[in-house]
Order: structure tokens, then sequence, then C-alpha cells
């Protein structure tokens, strides 16, 4: 190799590193005015018991379609809470599996438990939103909140009074839990919290309410609202054909002036999302970009933001160690280097951070050892939220949509 060559490819490279150095430096105090706000967050939601002021407060609202394989333990802790809910409502969208006969048979025994059909889908709607605004039309106005769950989730003892009491006593309108996450395979535990960082990265943490509407975060599998604002704004008709309806209608919220918080369920609510690592990059990876509560500059903005601060760090950390190996050294190199060691080591602190919201059962003690190998998958997590940025979901739960 000649002396020009090599001095070519030494100028090349620290152009390179200059450009990451650019890119990089940008988005890196924005992360890091996201996660420093994690240190002064509402602490967990804590099991609460009822009493008499809570009195038939809240109807409850699930969503099912084919649930039957997962719905027990939803029934069943919700039966665990006290007199604070007026009634449970299960929206059935036709299952085919025996799911409506497990609803019957918790009915039988607890008659706060209703069980109906949705209408068909009306144009526009999709399945989700739709039964849940049919639960709410057919709910008791005497009620003056409104919860939605999902078939999924797992709901502790104390979980609806502790939730009711807190959005009172601070005031808000509308209140979402990030839950505690239940998960069985290897797959699961090394890809789910790479997807669940891109939030993290994103969004303020559970615990933190945010000043700006387009940057509220909810999780629709724990939903919370006032009966009065959900009228004043038709129900959920304003998130009706939104795959991530729950963001949607919390943004929708936050914008007409109402607080909206997000806060940290892992001590009242468990949720076994999805069955193995296919259908956790399937389901999940489709909803995350949030493309239908955002608009296009945010959510391409958004990813190019992941790519720099969690999809690129370990690769370009390789990369540049390898070039330094080689003898390719400049300022611009090593300070590029240093950064990408700064964000993995930020990473490495965010598995520590969200440990506690995975459940761990000596069961599946081995395969949770493979959580901590987590950001080996950020490139695949920042890679599927690009994937799926691309196109809007033509199916979502059995159903197809145009």
């Amino acid at each position: 190799m000649s002396w020009f060559a090599k001095i070519t490819i030494e100028e090349a490279i620290s152009a390179i590193s200059l450009g990451l150095l650019l890119c990089q430096g940008v988005e890196t105090p924005i992360l890091l005015s996201r996660l420093i706000k994690g240190a002064i967050r509402r602490s967990p939601l804590e099991p609460k018991q009822s009493y008499p002021k809570l009195l038939g407060k809240v109807s409850i609202i699930v969503p099912t379609l084919n649930e039957a394989d997962r719905i027990s333990p939803c029934l069943e802790g919700l039966t665990r809470q006290s007199y604070e809910v007026r009634e449970v409502i299960i929206v059935d969208s036709n299952s085919q599996d025996g799911t409506q006969e497990l609803v019957r048979a918790t009915a039988a025994k607890d008659p706060r438990f209703r069980l109906i059909t949705d209408d068909p889908l009306p144009s526009g709607w999709i399945g989700r939103p739709w039964a849940l605004h049919t639960g709410f039309l057919d709910s008791s106005a005497k009620s003056d909140w409104v919860l939605g769950m999902d078939a999924d989730t797992q709901p502790q003892p104390g979980l609806v009074a502790s939730l009711v009491s807190a959005a009172e006593a601070e005031g808000y309108d509308l209140v979402s839990l990030a839950p505690q996450f239940i998960l069985y395979y290897p797959g699961e535990w090394w890809l789910q919290p790479a997807l669940l960082i891109t939030l993290l990265y994103r969004f303020n943490s559970a615990g933190i309410d945010s000043q700006n509407a387009d940057r509220v975060m909810a999780n629709g599998q724990c939903f919370l609202c006032r009966r009065s604002v959900l009228e004043r704004l038709n129900g959920y008709s304003s998130a009706a054909s939104s795959f991530c309806d729950d963001v949607t209608l919390a943004r929708n919220i936050a914008a007409a002036g109402y607080k909206v918080g997000f806060f940290d369920g892992a001590k009242v609510l468990k949720v076994r999302m999805y069955e193995g690592t296919l259908e956790t990059w399937r389901e999940w990876g489709r909803s995350l970009d949030l493309k239908d509560a955002a608009s296009l500059a945010q959510v391409w903005g958004d990813l190019l933001f992941l790519l720099c601060v969690q999809g690129l760090p370990l690769p370009l950390f390789l990369i540049l160690f390898y070039l330094l190996e080689l003898g390719y050294s400049s300022t611009t190199l090593l300070a590029a280097l240093g950064l990408n060691l700064f964000l993995i080591l930020i990473r490495l602190g965010m598995s520590v951070a969200i440990a506690p919201s995975y459940y761990r059962s000596s069961k599946f003690a081995p395969a949770s050892l493979l959580f901590w190998f987590s950001p080996l998958a950020d490139p695949l997590a920042v890679l599927r939220i690009f994937l799926s940025s691309l196109r809007k979901p033509t199916q979502w739960r059995g159903r197809e949509y145009q």
C-alpha cells in the first residue's frame, strides 16, 4: 500500500468518525435528558385495600377475541378486586375457542361479570377500540372511572383500589400502567428487553409526566380514564382506526388539556403478552413505531435517534476498535470510540434499571440469563421498528384490515 493510499484511508476514517460524532453527539444529550428524569420518577404503585369512598367507582372493560388459552388468570385476578369494582364487562367479538364459556363460568360465581358481544366492525374502526367503545357505551353511568384491561393481563390483589386512589389523590384524568412482564423462552428473554428499551429511549420512563402531548406514553393493557373525559371525547372514537389506540387516545386526551399519567405497575400487574420469540417480533414489533399516534417527522426522527443511540453503538465500537488495532488512529476515531463505549455502558445500566420489570421464577431461571445479553439484540430491535415504520398493519389478532 502506497503512502498516498494510506493517508487517504486514514483521512476517510477520520471523516467518517467525525460524521458519527456529529450525529451521535447530537442525539446523546437528548437521551440523557430523558433518562436522568428516572432518578426522580414516581415510586411504583403499591397494592392497596379498598375503602368505603371507592364503593362502585369503577367499570372494567375487557375486549376479547379467542383468548381461551390466556384469559383465566385475568378473570381470576379481577374476581380478587374489591368493592371499588362496580362491574366487569367482557366484550367478546364472537370467539370460537371457548372464551365465552370461561367468562360465563366466572359470571356464575361473581355477579359483577357480564358478557356481551360487540356488533360487526363499522368502517374505519379497529377491533380493540371498537370493543372498548362498545363496553363503554354499555357500562353504568354511575361509575366515575372506566378501566380497560387486556385479556393477557394478570391483575394482582389491590390493583384497582391502588390505581383509583392514586389517580384521585394526585388529580389525574387518565392513568395507565407499565406491567411486570412474564417471559418463558430464551429467545424472548433476549429480544423482548431490547424492544422495550426502544420505548424507554424515546419516551419518559414510567412515573414521569410528559409536558408534551406528543411524547405522552400509555399502555392499554391497564388504562384508567374518568368517565366524564371519555364522554367529552365521544368514547374511544378518536382512536378508532389506530393500531396503537392506547397511545393515540392518551395523546388526544393530553392535548385536550387533561392530566395524563403513566405509572410503574410492576407490583400490581403482570402480563404474558406473546408466546415465543417469533410472535414477540411479529405482534409487538409491528406497533412499537407508534406511527398511528405521531407525525411522519416524529416517527422517522425517532428512528434516526434510536439508530444513533441504541442500534449502532455496539457494532460501531467493534469496528472502530478493530481499526484502532490495525493501526489507524486519530482524534476523531478515538472520540467516536469513547462515545460509543459510553452509550454501551448506558445500555448496560438500563438493563439493571429494567430488571424489576421482569418476573423471574426458578422454573425459567436458565432462560432468564439471556436477559443480560439483550443489548446484543438492540440492532435487531431498531431494525424491527424500521420495518414496521414502512407499512401499516393489515392483520391484527386474527382480523384482516384493508
